[in-house]
């Protein structure tokens, strides 16, 4: 397996939408784990494959608490069949926003469909942390970050911070 080099906002490649995968042969398995222990490393609990530079809609969360056995869900092409009308907020944090985080209100509840790690079709029906998790996950495959989801004033403060840094790490390289 190979780490991943993350993306970090803003990057006009997080703004892409995904292509849907047609198969999940050899190589996309192969994603699927290397993202996995990217994420791991990382660590955090989701990742998908734009965050990677890979515009193909995959996704891999593991919501398991520290402690417990991994409980990894590789997700090619996941679709949100059914959402609860009930909501949660999280305190949603970002791989590619790093240390930078906000309350975002979502669906307590979904039903998603998504071709497995075997390309066999499931689904599963998710709650709480999740189902806040594959939704924000998914929302990367449409070029949407979780900052988009809050207000225009606290996304451009993140932003311009990031943006200061990722500046500040270039010319510290130089």
């Amino acid at each position: 397996m190979t780490l991943m080099h993350i993306i970090t906002a803003p990057d006009p490649r997080l703004k892409a939408k995904a292509k849907p995968v047609e198969t999940v042969d050899g190589d996309v398995r192969k994603l699927m784990d290397d993202m996995l222990e990217t994420m791991y490393a990382a660590p955090g609990i989701g990742l998908a494959a734009p965050q990677v530079g890979v515009l193909q809609r995959v996704i891999v969360v593991d919501t398991a608490k520290e402690g417990a056995p991994p409980l990894p869900l590789r997700m090619a092409n996941p679709e949100i069949i059914w959402s609860s009308d009930e909501e949660n907020e999280y305190e949603e944090g970002c791989l590619s926003l790093p240390d930078h985080y906000a309350a975002v209100v979502r669906p307590q509840k979904v039903r998603v469909r998504f071709i497995d790690h075997e390309n066999e079709i499931r689904e599963i029906e998710a709650d709480g942390l999740l189902a806040t998790c594959i939704q924000h996950e998914m929302d990367h495959l449409d070029g949407t970050l979780f900052v988009d989801h809050i207000s225009k004033l606290k996304r451009g403060m993140i932003l311009r911070k990031l943006q200061k840094t990722k500046k500040h790490q270039a010319e510290a390289a130089m």
